[in-house]
């Protein structure tokens, strides 16, 4: 072998071995999860898409492969969500409060295996500066679909066992980031229903100075109520989209 190939063959062993860390480190375990967390660990392993949202993958297998990354840490409050309110000069989601997350890259991998994982923790890295070794990833809820822009999005939970400092990494994708405490998110007085201008209806937050809704607010809602968590709150309480006019 030449020192050409050899160097070359050492490279791709050394990529290899990093990928292979890499993937070992994307593990999805529930082990030495906090009790409070327990219940949304036990929900994420049963749950149906159905049970979710009335938008699914196309069958055809259309749309563009995403993850988020649904972040739950232990403030000064107790339990709560990392959430991030995206620019509202992006072209799609401009100026929603959202999960961390995005696109697939190719050098993610499978969307079928592994490759959400390594996306919802990249682009949380990328958007908030968060330390990926303090999450543990410990379930994956089922494929979604957002109708308006296309994206087949996985929900990967992750603990933040060890939180490091967060904020908006890129101001032109990143308005701000925060988190909203499940004591807030749970309170009857924060909930509501909102409707949008094409008359769909879907569940609404408002904590930390932010309308939470469409996408990010529904898996909110449905892991609130599959997790025990639900109060009874008011659904004939609407708030406009435009609710801080």
């Amino acid at each position: 072998m030449t020192h050409a190939r050899s160097r070359r063959a050492a490279a791709e062993a050394a990529t290899t071995g990093t990928a292979a860390r890499r993937d070992s480190a994307l593990a999805v375990s529930a082990d030495g999860l906090p009790a409070w967390l327990e219940p949304v660990a036990r929900a994420a392993r049963t749950v149906k898409a159905q049970q979710l949202s009335r938008f699914l993958p196309p069958e055809s297998g259309a749309g563009r492969q995403s993850a988020v990354l649904v972040l739950f840490g232990e403030g000064a409050r107790g339990p709560e969500l990392l959430l991030m309110e995206r620019s509202g000069t992006l072209r799609a989601h401009a100026g929603q409060p959202s999960f961390p997350g995005g696109s697939l890259d190719p050098e993610d991998g499978d969307h079928t295996t592994t490759g959400p994982l390594r996306a919802a923790l990249r682009e949380a890295e990328e958007e908030t500066g968060l330390d990926p070794s303090g999450v543990q990833l410990f379930g994956v809820l089922p494929r979604l679909y957002i109708p308006v822009s296309g994206f087949v999005v996985t929900p990967v939970l992750g603990w933040w066992h060890t939180p490091s400092p967060v904020g908006a990494v890129d101001p032109a994708e990143t308005a701000r980031v925060f988190t909203a405490s499940v004591a807030d998110l749970t309170d009857p007085e924060n909930r509501a229903t909102v409707v949008h201008p094409s008359g769909h209806g879907g569940p609404a937050f408002l904590v930390e100075s932010a309308l939470v809704w469409g996408f990010t607010a529904g898996v909110i809602d449905r892991i609130v109520h599959y997790a025990g968590w639900e109060r009874p709150w008011d659904r004939t309480r609407q708030v406009p989209l435009d609710w801080r006019a």
